[in-house]
C-alpha cells in the first residue's frame, strides 16, 4: 500500500533534510501514514516541492531512528512493532531512567521540583483539553526532564533517540489512555519520592510506574497480535 499525505507547508533551504525529517515525523505521530505503508518518494518529493535525494537522506535518518525500514529496490516502509520489540524498548528506558533518577535523587533542588510540578500541572491541563499525541508528547517531557536533571547530557541524547520508538509504537495503538487525567496523575509519586532524597525509594518509585506503562501497553500490542 502506498500513502501519499498533502498539504506539507512550504520548505525553507536550510537544512533541508533535518526539515523534512521533522516533517515526516511529525506526520507518521499523527498517524498519516499507516503501519506497513510505502512511503512513495518520488510523490513525497512533489508534495514538498524538492528533488528526491533529500526525501531519501530524510527517510534514512528516520530510519535509524527506528520509524521506517527499507527494502532493496522497493523503498522506504512504516515500520510496524511486535510486542516482544516494545519490551525491549521499556527495558532499555527503564534502565536509562534508573541511573538518571538515582543520579538526581540526592541532588534535587528547588527549581527541579518547581519545573517537575509545572509539567505534571500541564500534563494535567493536556489531559483534559488536549490530544492524545500531545498526552504522549507531555508524558515523555516529563521523563525527561529526570534524564536532564540528572546532569549526565550524554544519558540525554541516549533518551532522545529511544524515544523516538517509544512514541512511535505507542501512537500505533492508536488511543492509549482511556483516562489520561489517572495516568497524568501517577507521575505525583516519582516527584514525592525525589523529595526523600533516597535513591531506593526514587528507583522504586520509577520501577512501579515504568513497569504498570510496560504492562499496559504490551497488553494491548498482544491483543491487536492475537496472543
Amino acid at each position: 500500500m502506498t500513502t501519499t499525505t498533502r498539504g506539507f507547508a512550504t520548505i525553507q533551504q536550510r537544512d533541508l533534510v533535518n526539515q523534512i525529517a521533522d516533517m515526516l515525523t511529525e506526520a507518521l505521530l499523527k498517524g498519516d501514514f499507516a503501519p506497513g505503508a510505502h512511503l512513495a518518494e518520488a510523490q513525497l518529493a512533489r508534495d514538498f516541492g524538492v528533488s528526491r535525494a533529500p526525501v531519501r537522506e530524510a527517510a534514512r535518518l528516520l530510519e535509524s531512528r527506528g520509524m521506517l525500514v527499507s527494502q532493496p529496490r522497493r523503498g522506504f516502509f512504516v515500520r510496524t512493532f511486535n510486542a516482544a520489540e516494545l519490551d525491549d524498548v521499556y527495558d532499555l528506558r527503564l534502565c536509562l531512567e534508573r541511573h538518571a533518577i538515582r543520579l538526581l535523587a540526592g541532588k534535587l533542588t528547588t527549581e527541579m521540583e518547581t519545573a517537575l510540578n509545572a509539567q505534571l500541572e500541564t500534563m494535567r491541563r493536556v489531559a483534559r483539553e488536549g490530544t492524545a499525541v500531545q498526552q504522549i508528547e507531555e508524558d515523555v517531557a516529563f521523563h525527561r526532564m529526570l534524564c536532564e536533571f540528572s546532569g549526565n547530557q550524554r544519558l540525554v541524547r541516549v533518551f532522545d533517540e529511544l524515544c523516538h520508538e517509544m512514541r512511535f509504537c505507542i501512537l500505533l495503538i492508536g488511543q492509549l489512555y482511556d483516562d489520561a487525567l489517572r495516568v497524568a496523575d501517577t507521575h505525583e509519586p516519582i516527584i514525592e519520592a525525589l523529595r526523600t532524597r533516597d535513591p531506593d525509594a526514587c528507583e522504586a518509585a520509577l520501577d512501579y510506574h515504568i513497569g504498570i506503562a510496560q504492562q499496559r501497553v504490551g497488553e494491548m500490542f498482544r491483543q491487536r497480535e492475537g496472543l
